[in-house]
């Protein structure tokens, strides 16, 4: 018998900004970026202004002088990443990280006893809200890159 692969890639949306939303939630529906000197994150909020991660801090200020600037802390967005990854770690036997807040799972073989990977991916999505309070992104394909293009889209 031959299996097509099937891939999904995970995007946590917004991923530090996100989490700064959960701990500070006065920072919700506000321009917002994470970092300062360099741009790491932003809320979509900002990136309607054109603000970018990797972007210099101070650019980002003058799209948007009244855009809060959040110090990264790192323990947090590794706490929630570790949430996260452990749902994950539930339903395929395969889960690779790609970043902190974006991996990959390997669901090929998983249709009989889980359901098809556009199931998978819409049970990932409500039990990282539900479970974690982060909103993401789940893209699924046959190949990584593909995956990672639909997560996207």
């Amino acid at each position: 018998m031959c299996w097509i692969s099937t891939i999904l890639h995970a995007d946590l949306d917004a991923f530090y900004a996100s989490v700064e939303r959960l701990d500070n939630p006065a920072l919700r529906d506000r321009l917002m970026i994470v970092g300062g000197g360099v741009v790491l994150a932003t809320s979509y909020e900002a990136r309607a202004m054109a603000v970018r991660p990797a972007m210099n801090g101070h650019q980002a200020r003058k799209l948007c002088p009244n855009i809060i600037e959040v110090p990264p802390r790192i323990r947090p967005y590794r706490d929630a990443s570790k949430a996260v990854v452990e749902i994950f770690h539930d339903t395929p036997p395969e889960v690779k990280a790609m970043s902190i807040g974006e991996p990959f799972l390997d669901v090929t073989g998983l249709r009989r006893q889980v359901g098809s990977g556009r199931g998978i991916t819409a049970r990932l999505r409500k039990r990282v809200l539900a479970e974690v309070r982060l909103p993401i992104s789940v893209g699924c394909a046959s190949t990584k890159f593909l995956a990672k293009v639909t997560s996207t889209a």
